[in-house]
């Protein structure tokens, strides 16, 4: 049963990248980023009231650095989303399990481990396989740059991860955590618009507008439905369950936007799948209390 709450997790995540797609039309990456930031505070702050839990936090430096390592993957989700196709986007995203793997590996060798880690650095080579594949197809339609965003938003959303982990070996409430990360991004955002500048509401096509909303509602469900799977369920069932977002966003990828991926690309998502589900597979021997990832 629990697992199903991260199916539905990976649902409300999926429908927000179309939000993402539909009001890129519209708005830019610090735009949806900002505003994605200030619909989640609004609802989490709800949430932590309603819990009773207290906003006051004895590690606010953690959080800084846990939101600035979001913001970024947020940030370079949000830009793939709108440039790639969504099936793409997402699975460029997803390969965050991959590098948590690449970490682990990474570590193991620094500090001298004896595990063997044979296995592990073969799903991190298939992924990066699986990645060439996805990739590949974009290069003829001057997409390899948002490729590499892509690319970096998982890259980002790794080590938020890793951080993640550490916030909750403390103790620190996961409502609390995905609040300061709420404000982090929308801090990040309003910054990011003093650069590149504001669109005024009235160039805006309504049919953009609508989606702002549900934009940070969508990720604040997905967080909640994320962290109740995770709490509840088998660790290692539930982090292979979260590989449905990338179902889910082929189907949209497919049904809303039409987007044609040839047939290279495809095989790439499934060997991205593959080595992420194995990948979970193995870190979970070495990693027992996996937290959940955020958007």
């Amino acid at each position: 049963m629990q697992a199903l709450w991260m199916v539905l997790a990976s649902f409300w995540f999926a429908l927000m990248a179309v939000g993402i797609k539909y009001a890129s039309n519209s708005f830019g990456t610090f735009e949806l980023v900002f505003y994605r930031g200030l619909v989640s505070i609004v609802f989490m702050g709800i949430v932590v009231r309603a819990s009773g839990s207290s906003l006051r936090t004895p590690v606010p430096l953690m959080h800084v650095w846990r939101s600035t390592i979001g913001v970024v993957s947020l940030g370079s989700w949000f830009y793939a989303i709108a440039h790639l196709p969504l099936a793409t986007a997402m699975t460029l995203n997803y390969m965050s399990g991959v590098w948590v793997a690449a970490f682990v590996v990474g570590g193991a060798l620094l500090y001298g481990k004896e595990q063997p880690q044979g296995a592990l650095l073969g799903t991190v080579l298939m992924g990066f396989v699986g990645v060439v594949m996805t990739l590949r197809p974009t290069i003829d339609q001057n997409q390899l740059f948002a490729g590499l965003i892509g690319l970096l938003s998982g890259l980002g959303a790794a080590l938020a991860y890793m951080q993640v982990t550490a916030l909750g070996k403390i103790g620190e409430p996961e409502e609390r955590t995905v609040f300061y990360f709420s404000v982090g991004s929308a801090v990040v955002g309003a910054v990011g618009i003093a650069f590149t500048g504001f669109t005024p509401w009235s160039e805006v096509d309504w049919r953009d507008a609508v989606w702002v909303i549900p934009i940070g509602v969508l990720a604040s469900l997905g967080q909640w439905c994320m962290t109740r799977a995770y709490r509840k369920g088998a660790t290692l069932v539930v982090a292979s369950m979260q590989y449905s977002g990338i179902v889910f966003g082929v189907i949209f990828s497919l049904v809303l936007f039409g987007d044609q991926i040839p047939t290279l690309g495809w095989i790439g998502i499934a060997v991205i799948v593959t080595s992420g589900v194995l990948a979970t597979v193995l870190r979970t021997r070495l990693l027992p209390h996996t937290p959940a990832e955020e958007h």
